[in-house]
């Protein structure tokens, strides 16, 4: 009785043990598909940043030869929006970094 008794409660260790372990895979899986999932975010950001570039290369490209034209009020209009994305990005910095 007492040799049945001790192998019950080693059985009992080792599916604890067992027990552990899966639970550790389980973390370890979860930790990795969530990793995977912000990558993939990451490469979705950096595609919509890319483009973003782009667009903006081809409106500086416009206003440049809006501004090379020499009409006085297309260089007014190149001023405004200069300084007006620079108040917006520097508001925009404020609120997110120094609040």
């Amino acid at each position: 009785m007492s040799e049945a008794y001790e192998r019950e409660r080693q059985n009992n260790a080792r599916l604890e043990e067992l027990s552990a372990k899966v639970s550790s895979l389980r973390g370890v899986t979860v930790d990795i598909y969530d990793n995977a999932r912000s990558q993939d975010i990451i490469d979705n950001t950096t595609d919509t940043f890319s483009s973003m570039s782009t667009q903006l290369k081809g409106s500086a490209g416009r206003l440049g030869r809006m501004a090379a034209s020499g009409n006085k009020v297309a260089i007014f209009k190149l001023s405004a929006i200069i300084i007006g994305a620079f108040m917006v990005l520097y508001y925009t910095y404020k609120l997110l970094f120094r609040a």
